[in-house]
């Protein structure tokens, strides 16, 4: 393709893609399927790989990440970030209202009532109707740039639709990850065996800050925009109306109100009915509307004058502790569960809490017949956060963590640096076996949507299942024995385990259920070792060296291949017709300017990740090394390069260059 093709095309692809990303965050209406969109965008992406000249900086692939990192540039704010005081009582919001009354000598004035979003403050600045700057609070005077990972996300637009917006403005925010994609976040997480995270807003923080904006892109983030700055308006309302205008995602649920009596009715309406927003609330921020009458109040050292944030008391109710149960997950790790006389709190009715591991029962000093203090920690977990003490009977005695698998009676080991405690007969545990089976045909893995839960203990019990590999010998008399499965219902399982052979191998590797191997660790592994053989046979050394790989998975990863019985459960796989080599095709070749010439990339790069390096390299007729060897021409070196890598280059004379040669050499 010539580059003149190439911008053609790169000009349609963007412009359907941002029709249909439109069509879905602002209208809530969709066309195509999210696979047809996904592969729209995988081609843009590629195309731009090969042209990187082409690539625009409001492109649609900047929704999927790709930046590296090292170090987030520092920003002061054009104006200062303050923070609100808070206010937990009617009777302080009453206080406040005199103070503004008082402030504006008893000219008439409204509020502006809006939800207080439990996530991350952020500084938006668009110039010309682009986004070309994000900015973390930090202290209010000084922020961190992240403009790479809000470029992520996709409700916020990084070209305005609307001409009417002015040549500069700011426009603030909260940063935020929806209770669904945190609940879906940390069922992965335990499924891979990894430490959930505690709750919804830490996790949207750290996900800001992440290095790499491709793993950000993969969280889903949102936003909802509150506050314009650079332009003048008469009131907070006429700004807002503006930024729904431009395009900006204004949550639906702010309120004008002509007097405090009306914000204190405003404040009682949703302190049960934010329970079913799609993120976390945790009070009212309240502002005067008219910005003369802001500006009249002014502000204190650390707050503005003209408003006030409402908290709603976190909802804590006392229930009796009636026992601790024991979970045994697909790893292995063991999860002790409170069992609670039922209580109402937050909505719904609460008979189970999460206890997390031994730490945390030895922390609340727990003992059976206890009355426990229970929140709904960000509105979606219940948790325990304490003991009534007064109501504790004298007889009852502290609760001692098992020793032994509640399934399977195996003794449990606590591996060092962990919580949490394991069974180790991850070969002969029920839960473990059937958990296994359970992940290998979820959406993201095989993709069995035909079988479930209920199917695959069916399946267990009967003796017909007890590995993933198990599934392709089955027949249809088998599925009969099955209770409610009739002939349709066989048929239809049947060609599910047959349509699960055409998935990709990142899927079915991701389904093989390699502890501490998410999704996306899968993906890595499949892009740099192409083949099941390949990865099989790498050394703990070369997969340390694979992208995102770290010590503690290479070392799974390497442990895995090193047990016969996994060996040959791959081989069955493989037998059964499962994709087991990387279906990405090359590279389409752009020039030939390294023709023949060999790289190897190591360390880590701001503006490249090192599998768009070696595609970039390939496309430009290239070739990569798996190490550094004397047939090897050049090292491209990032940061934070292993030092064996360097003097193995200098010893062999093998020239290593950094990525702005690299730059340099690319343009011929």
């Amino acid at each position: 393709m010539t580059k003149a093709q190439a911008e053609q095309t790169i000009a349609e692809l963007t412009k359907k893609i941002n029709y249909h990303s439109d069509l879905y965050y602002q209208k809530s209406k969709t066309e195509i399927s999210d696979l047809e969109f996904d592969q729209l965008l995988a081609q843009l992406a590629q195309l731009e790989n090969q042209f990187p000249e082409l690539r625009e900086v409001d492109s649609p692939t900047q929704r999927v990440g790709g930046t590296i990192t090292k170090e987030f540039t520092s920003v002061t704010h054009k104006y200062p970030m303050l923070s609100l005081g808070n206010t937990y009582s009617k009777e302080e919001l009453e206080d406040f209202d005199g103070r503004v009354a008082k402030g504006l000598d008893g000219e008439a004035y409204e509020y502006f009532c809006e939800l207080k979003f439990d996530g991350v403050s952020i500084s938006l600045t668009y110039e010309n109707g682009l986004l070309v700057r994000g900015v973390t609070r930090g202290d209010g005077v000084r922020g961190d740039d992240v403009t790479s990972n809000i470029k992520t996300i996709r409700s916020l637009p990084l070209k305005l639709k609307s001409n009417d917006a002015p040549a500069s403005f700011e426009v603030r925010g909260e940063v935020f990850l929806p209770k669904e994609v945190f609940k879906q976040l940390n069922k992965e997480r335990e499924d891979i065996g990894e430490e959930t995270y505690a709750n919804a807003r830490n996790t949207a923080s750290g996900t800001v800050k992440m290095q790499d904006s491709a793993e950000v892109a993969k969280r889903k983030l949102d936003c909802y925009l509150y506050y314009l700055l650079g332009i003048p308006v008469e009131t907070h309302s006429e700004a807002i109306s503006k930024l729904e205008a431009w395009g900006f995602n204004i949550s639906p649920t702010y309120q004008k109100c002509h007097n405090i009596q009306e914000v204190i009715e405003y404040i009682n309406t949703w302190e049960k009915k934010r329970l079913e927003l799609p993120l976390e609330t945790d009070g009212v921020v309240i502002k005067v509307n008219r910005i003369d009458q802001q500006q009249q109040l002014g502000f204190t050292a650390k707050s503005p004058r003209w408003a006030i944030s409402y908290k709603y008391k976190a909802e804590s109710v006392s229930t009796r502790l009636n026992d601790i149960t024991y979970q045994v997950g697909r790893t292995g790790s063991i999860t002790p569960v409170a069992e609670l006389a039922p209580v109402f709190l937050a909505g719904t009715t609460v008979k189970r809490a999460s206890l997390h591991n031994a730490n945390e029962i030895a922390r609340l000093d727990l003992r059976i017949g206890d009355f426990v203090f229970v929140e709904k920690g960000g509105e979606i977990i219940p948790k325990i956060t304490g003991v009534d003490l007064d109501k504790r009977q004298a007889n009852l005695t502290p609760v001692i963590y098992i020793t032994r698998c509640p399934e399977c009676g195996s003794p449990l080991e606590r591996k060092e640096g962990e919580a949490n405690h394991y069974c180790m007969n991850e070969k002969g545990c029920p839960p473990q076996i059937k958990g296994r089976i359970e992940h290998f045909i979820q959406r993201k893995a095989v993709d069995i949507d035909s079988l479930g839960e209920q199917t695959i203990k069916q399946l267990y019990d009967l003796g017909l299942v007890k590995s993933p590999a198990d599934l392709y010998d089955l027949k249809k008399e088998d599925l009969l024995k099955l209770d409610k499965v009739k002939e349709k219902s066989a048929q239809n399982m049947l060609a599910g385990i047959e349509q699960s052979k055409a998935q990709p191998f990142e899927a079915v590797l991701f389904g093989i259920g390699i502890r501490y191997v998410g999704k996306t660790v899968a993906e890595k592994l499949v892009r740099h070792f192409k083949t099941i053989d390949h990865l099989a046979k790498a050394t703990l050394e070369e997969l340390i060296a694979a992208p995102e790989v770290g010590e503690r998975i290479a070392q799974s990863v390497f442990d895995f291949f090193r047990d016969s019985e996994n060996v040959r459960e791959v081989e069955r796989l493989k037998q059964s017709g499962l994709q087991f080599e990387s279906s990405a095709k090359e590279p389409e070749k752009v020039s030939e300017v390294f023709n023949n010439v060999s790289f190897v990339v190591s360390g880590v790069f701001e503006k490249y990740e090192r599998e768009q390096l070696q595609e970039i390299i390939i496309a430009n007729g290239g070739r990569i090394l798996s190490g550094v060897s004397g047939k090897l021409n050049y090292l491209l070196a990032g940061d934070n390069m292993g030092p064996s890598k360097k003097e193995k280059a200098e010893k062999l004379g093998v020239k290593i260059i950094s990525i702005e040669e690299f730059e340099q050499m690319l343009k011929g």
